[in-house]
């Protein structure tokens, strides 16, 4: 027997739907590429992304077609989000933090066919133009040609405004499958090349109602938030559709992370929720701490993920400033929100020092989201907080497989677990905490690098015999990757091993130290022992940290 209940599709649109209905009038305040601040609300900016769907639809996109971004957080970024996906095509937000060749790859993999970008990346497109073959119009998100700095250099090349004038502000958003796609981001947390994690209406849908809850992140329409996570990080770790849903007033940063320039969003716009990688907060607590600042006017909550939080950092936020702290863990292919350290009844009653120990964990999971620890041989461990094993989790919006990828078993068990690729420790209560990494990537910063990428990139140097690329611990980076090489004769010069890098990965892939070795450890079968090379290397520190 079924039950007699309104079959209604969980609707991307539906969200800025409702929020236009029902908190219209709530502002969307973005720092734009030109400094200046762009206000307008909810009810505008679902009239403004219904003529981008109007004028989409106009030029030939259809459902399924992919559609990239290569944006800061600011209010076009916000309208293709609801936009684009609002009429079946799928936004793929592309990091523009990664290598040139990064960048092709990821596009061309995902046959994007149309492209938005900020105009400051404009040269950065223009060089790989040539090689992006399935991209068929660019548009830059702004007024006018005149924030390009040589529009000519991408022939074609056409303003957002001009793309959406003449447009109807009004649509019938479409109605569809809920399990159809929406939205598209590429993870390189993985070895070998990035893989796209293919998001869909009902998945994105049940995450921000998940991730709602008090005891999650929490928002209301009482709320201010300022999201610090760029928008092509996991889709701003889903809190740009949870603001719309809840009505809540919303702050763009842009490209300004500095810590004056988020201090002063924060005072200015009253922010009361915030979010982002522990780098971001090292630079906002140094600058407050260089320039005597304490506390803040409105900020209660400040939500840390991407990597691990540091104690101090912690400590600093709560204990001198007053923000209440959590730390979540999550991936990519889990939309990504996965864990959250807010305390559960009962401890706020616990020594201020206890708490502290609870949330410096990667914190408890919630509905939504199963975990449980294996030994390699798949059996499942007890979660008693010491066994330690490989970390697989499960639930209605973690991916269940990579798109282009026919063969995505190597990341499932056999009951069809995702294997996170990391190495933690289950406790009663269901707290859980990241003691390894299975997987031979470093995260610095919030982003991956990937070692094995580096390791085969240093190889190609004519001083160089072998290489071995592992993270060390660094106090504002999380990891920074430390280079070890077997030198093919006499030892190479840094400078140059590291000048031939620059020119095969991104800058910020660039090991902070090379240290030269007689021998690299390896198992029998050849492959390289990391874990010996990290006791080899367990005291060591980068030089000036």
């Amino acid at each position: 027997m079924k039950g007699l209940m309104m079959d209604r599709p969980l609707m991307i649109s539906s969200i800025i739907e409702h929020a236009a209905l029902y908190h219209g009038d709530v502002e969307i305040v973005s720092r734009t590429a030109d400094h200046k601040l762009h206000r307008y609300t909810y009810r505008e900016a679902h009239g403004r992304a219904q003529q981008l769907a109007n004028a989409l639809t106009d030029w030939g996109v259809k459902p399924g077609d992919r559609v990239a971004t290569l944006a800061w957080n600011d209010f076009r970024h916000y309208e293709i989000y609801f936009g684009a996906a609002g009429i079946g095509a799928v936004v793929h937000t592309v990091n523009p933090r990664l290598f040139p060749d990064q960048l092709v790859y990821i596009m061309n993999h995902a046959g994007d066919r149309v492209l938005f970008i900020d105009p400051m990346f404009a040269p950065l497109v223009a060089s790989i133009r040539d090689q992006l073959t399935s991209i068929e119009q660019i548009y830059v998100l702004s007024g006018t040609l005149d924030e390009v700095e040589d529009p000519d250099a991408l022939p074609g090349l056409i303003p957002y405004e001009e793309l959406i004038s003449g447009h109807s502000p009004e649509c019938d958003w479409p109605v569809f499958d809920e399990n159809t796609a929406c939205g598209l981001c590429y993870t390189s947390g993985t070895t070998g090349n990035p893989k796209g994690v293919l998001y869909s209406h009902r998945s994105t849908l049940l995450h921000t109602l998940v991730v709602g809850q008090k005891d999650v992140i929490g928002l209301s329409s009482r709320d201010t938030l300022l999201p610090v996570v760029p928008m092509f990080h996991a889709n701003a770790w889903g809190l740009v559709y949870l603001a719309t849903m809840a009505g809540a007033k919303q702050v763009m940063p842009g490209k300004n992370l500095d810590g004056e320039s988020l201090y002063r969003l924060f005072e200015d716009e009253g922010v009361t929720l915030t979010a982002g990688v522990p780098t971001v907060w090292m630079l906002l607590l140094g600058w407050m701490k260089e320039n005597g600042k304490k506390g803040f006017s409105t900020l209660k909550e400040a939500l840390i993920g991407g990597a691990a939080a540091p104690r101090a950092m912690i400590e600093a936020f709560e204990n001198v400033h007053g923000v209440s702290v959590c730390h979540a863990w999550g991936m990519t292919e889990m939309s990504p929100v996965g864990t959250t350290g807010n305390l559960k009844r009962g401890m706020d009653d616990l020594p201020v020092e206890k708490q502290h120990d609870f949330k410096s964990t990667q914190g408890h999971t919630f509905w939504g989201v199963d975990l449980k620890i294996a030994g390699d041989d798949g059996k499942e461990l007890p979660r008693d907080g010491e066994a330690s094993g490989n970390l697989y989790v499960r639930g209605p919006y973690i991916a269940s497989g990579y798109f282009g990828d026919e063969d995505s078993s190597d990341a499932f068990d056999a009951d069809g677990w995702f294997r996170t690729g990391d190495v933690a420790t289950l406790d009663p209560g269901g707290w859980m905490k990241i003691t390894d990494r299975s997987k031979d990537v470093i995260k610095s910063g919030g982003e991956w690098i990937s070692s094995i990428q580096l390791e085969n990139a240093a190889m190609g140097h004519p001083g160089v015999k072998e290489a071995a690329v592992i993270g060390i611990h660094h106090p504002k980076w999380d990891e920074r990757p430390l280079l070890v090489i077997v030198p093919d004769g006499e030892a190479p010069e840094k400078a140059s091993v590291l000048e031939y890098l620059s020119e095969k990965v991104a800058k910020w892939w660039l090991p902070d130290d090379i240290a030269f070795v007689e021998e690299i450890p390896h198992t029998a079968t050849g492959k390289i022992q990391k874990i010996r090379l990290r006791e080899q290397f367990s005291d060591y520190s980068f030089p000036n940290t």
